[in-house]
């Protein structure tokens, strides 16, 4: 009953986050119509086309009015993946108390080219606005079994202790449009 509700707890901190549970397709998106959107926008740090080494993917975020503080869609434009189409709308960015450190959802996993189950990560943008990096949680489960059980009003027979495994060298977005705010720092006008 308790590693029922062990399970379940991840799953209830998603659906009270105002993430939507399973991923929209935004028709028409890809690198170039996503620069002209971007180039009609007094631009915030985060907003931009950013690559995602790991997966080959190449993303746009831009601003978007959600619920709960979500201020950023994340959307894919072009990667290797013939399963997910361009335009699909890949996770959701919400800022923070912090200004450089956002609470990020990537979906992770793929129902035909709907993709679902938002996970949330802690994201860090960096000084210059041009790498977004984040720690995807990892966490194990240990089973301890007493089968001598000696001592049980001491030691239970069997117990589950979650532990977080050691840090590994975050993954992350690498900005490439634009870049430096097209020479100019953000937040400052922009003459097209």
């Amino acid at each position: 009953m308790s590693l029922l509700l062990f399970a379940l707890l991840p799953m209830v901190a998603v659906a009270g986050n105002g993430v939507p549970k399973q991923s929209v397709v935004l028709r028409g998106l890809d690198v170039d119509s996503m620069r002209t959107r971007l180039d009609e926008l007094d631009m915030q740090p985060l907003e931009g086309i950013w690559y995602y080494p790991n997966e080959e993917m190449t993303l746009g975020i831009e601003r978007y009015k959600g619920p709960h503080n979500i201020g950023y869609r994340i959307i894919l434009l072009d990667s290797p993946n013939i399963y997910v189409l361009p335009g699909t709308v890949i996770g959701y960015i919400a800022s923070s108390a912090v200004d450089n450190k956002y609470q990020l959802w990537l979906y992770s996993q793929r129902d035909k080219v709907t993709l679902k189950k938002p996970l949330e990560c802690v994201a860090t943008l960096d000084k210059s606005a041009s790498t977004l990096t984040f720690d995807p949680p990892r966490w194990k489960v240990k089973v301890r079994v007493n089968l001598a059980r000696f001592l049980p009003s001491l030691f239970n027979g069997v117990s589950i202790i979650p532990e977080r495994t050691g840090e590994r060298l975050p993954v992350g977005f690498r900005k490439i449009y634009p870049e430096g705010g097209n020479g100019a720092p953000f937040n400052r006008i922009r003459y097209l």
